[in-house]
């Protein structure tokens, strides 16, 4: 699935990465994966989605939506009492309908 997901994507380990989440959701049909959304922590009360993707074949019927939900009910069931996500613009309309809200924000390339 991250190849079709993230075209140039290297096979890697995200055993270090889920090692380090707070939470992570997946979605599984017909015995593959085909959803996942990850959550990391600052340990607080803060909590950031990353790695949010869909198959491309099970896009557009609200698996991403109930996805990041999921992961937002587990990230405040572990203390977190916000929840962060960074996307770029295409991506607007699908994390309101997650039920973010737009905020300024800055960035900085290291």
């Amino acid at each position: 699935m991250i190849a079709v997901s993230w075209p140039g994507h290297r096979p890697t380990s995200f055993a270090p990465v889920l090692a380090r989440s707070l939470a992570w959701v997946a979605a599984h049909r017909d015995g593959r994966l085909v959803g996942f959304v990850n959550v990391a922590g600052d340990g607080t009360l803060h909590a950031f989605v990353l790695d949010t993707t869909v198959h491309p074949q099970e896009r557009h019927r609200g698996l991403g939506v109930r996805l990041v939900r999921a992961a937002a009910a587990e990230a405040r069931a572990r203390g977190a009492q916000w929840l962060h996500v960074d996307f770029e613009p295409h991506l607007g309309a699908f994390y309101e309908r997650c039920g973010f809200r737009p905020t300024a924000a800055g960035l900085m390339a290291l």
